[in-house]
């Protein structure tokens, strides 16, 4: 019998985990950051570690009391664990700059008011919180002539009202929505007993109030009640609310005209009247807030046509580590958990500081590098962007290509044709058969939308058709790509575009 696999045995294995440090972690926090929410975290660095300060003297002039942490932008982040090599240092800087550990050295009025300037230009870009769909409608019950009950039954069907404004209730199991009855809604109405049809009342002057269709329990509900005297051909739009939504949708105009007998030009007018109405109409109140985009990257256009880019960082505060504090580092009368904590707080305000460096200086080349790349797009505009892979930018910058990807994430340039994020400027794409040039995905979107644009409405084209056309232009394309695209840009099938009021 073999004696392979009886009997214990030990053995070796080596191997190599990357354990990222704390200093690269905060450099990879801080890449990633979005420029307001670098500003929050200075702000937050400022109050909270002592080491930090705010620089009271214009960029060109020293300070007396300041560290400052040299920074190669080509070189990498090191971490050393034990961190004696800069704490030897302290005494030495105690010693050479023992004179300005004083209290004049602290930030002036000036500075402060300075600070205080910046923060009101960020909290212009900070929305106010809008009025809520609940309480706009609340509001309009303090102007209408209800009784004491009547009033509080109102109140409480509107705050079972969800963000759209309908009255239904989301299932997160089923994923389904189903009407809230009057019937429930009496019974659970914790104020005193009520009947369903008193709470049925309720309801009709909630969907009295404005904006037109709020209380409504299902989409048919909310457009009929946005139906009034003013609405063109009302009766024939009721009437396709009521029982041709489903063929509304498909474009299934003859199927509409053959039950109820109009011609088509008065279908589409009413078809064209139901269109305007608002199948959501809380969705102008929604509970989420309006994200305002501030450009981290800002590129320019010279007098001599070239690019200049600049950062958009100049509104954060200047801050410097400072000497103040650093003695009590290496007083032995200080309990060991003090100066721990001190020691740690001073390494953070270095590694923060190198952080914010490493930041602009990377995005400064990563941007450099993508607008080399797509020059073509801010001279001739969207039609004209190049494929463009990360991999190419980490290459010519000389960083890895997650760095790359860090550095876009969630940042924004303003540019002479707008603002974009920076990931709109990378996408794979296709060669042109005719020209052997690579061309966009984003190409083929604008592409797409001409084709489609230059269609005859009367007989539209498919997708097969599409490829065809994209073909006759040297890019090959599958239909199933197509079809993606199509639907990504919202653009409807050639049975739901067909114009059936055309000449």
């Amino acid at each position: 019998m073999s004696s392979l696999g009886m009997g214990m045995s030990t053995s070796q294995r080596q191997g190599m985990d990357t354990v990222l440090s704390p200093r690269m972690m905060m450099s990879m926090k801080v890449l990633l950051m979005p420029l307001t929410e670098l500003l929050e975290r200075v702000e937050t660095e400022l109050q909270e570690n002592p080491f930090l300060e705010q620089r009271d003297a214009k960029p060109d002039e020293p300070t007396a009391d300041a560290v400052e942490v040299e920074f190669n932008p080509d070189g990498v982040l090191k971490h050393d664990d034990a961190g004696e090599t800069e704490y030897a240092r302290l005494d030495e800087m105690n010693r050479d700059w023992q004179d300005h550990f004083d209290a004049e050295n602290r930030p002036s009025r000036a500075a402060l008011e300075e600070a205080s300037d910046r923060k009101q230009e960020v909290m212009q870009n900070i929305p106010v919180a809008e009025e809520s769909l609940q309480d706009h409608l609340v509001d309009q019950l303090g102007y209408m002539d209800l009784e004491a009950d009547e009033y509080e039954m109102a109140k409480y069907v509107i705050s079972h009202l969800d963000d759209n404004g309908y009255l239904i209730r989301h299932d997160p199991d089923s994923k389904r929505m189903s009407p809230v009855t009057a019937a429930e809604l009496a019974l659970a109405y914790p104020l005193q007993p009520v009947a369903a049809d008193e709470m049925e009342s309720a309801i009709e002057t909630v969907q009295s109030l404005e904006p037109p269709g709020v209380g409504a329990r299902d989409t048919r509900e909310c457009l009929l009640l946005q139906v009034n005297a003013e609405t063109p051909h009302a009766d024939l739009v009721r009437s396709l609310i009521s029982n041709h939504l489903e063929d509304v949708a498909l474009n299934r105009l003859p199927v509409i005209q053959k039950r109820i007998g109009c011609d088509y030009e008065t279908l589409g007018e009413a078809i064209d009247a139901l269109r305007h109405l608002n199948p959501k109409p809380g969705s102008q109140f929604s509970s989420e807030t309006t994200q305002f985009v501030v450009p981290d990257v800002v590129v320019e256009r010279t007098d001599d046509g070239d690019f200049a880019i600049r950062l958009t960082d100049d509104w954060l505060p200047t801050v410097y580590v400072s000497k103040r504090y650093q003695g009590v580092v290496k007083d032995r009368e200080q309990p060991k958990p003090v100066r721990a904590k001190l020691r740690e707080q001073l390494q953070s305000a270095k590694w923060l500081l190198t952080a914010i460096e490493q930041r602009r200086n990377t995005l400064i080349k990563v941007t450099k590098a993508i607008i080399e790349h797509q020059r073509a797009f801010l001279d001739k505009g969207p039609d004209h962007i190049q494929p463009l892979k990360m991999e190419q930018i980490a290459d010519i910058v000389g960083v890895h290509v997650t760095t790359v990807s860090r550095a876009v994430d969630d940042k924004w340039v303003q540019t002479p044709r707008g603002l974009f994020p920076l990931r709109r400027f990378f996408g794979g794409g296709r060669q042109n058969t005719l020209t052997g040039e690579d061309v966009a995905w984003e190409t083929v979107k604008q592409k797409l939308l001409e084709i489609i644009g230059n269609e005859d409405k009367k007989s539209p084209l498919s997708d097969e058709d599409i490829v065809e056309k994209f073909q006759e232009a040297g890019l090959k394309v599958a239909r199933r790509t197509v079809t993606k695209y199509r639907e990504a840009l919202k653009i409807p099938s050639s049975r739901q575009r067909r114009d059936w009021t055309a000449p």
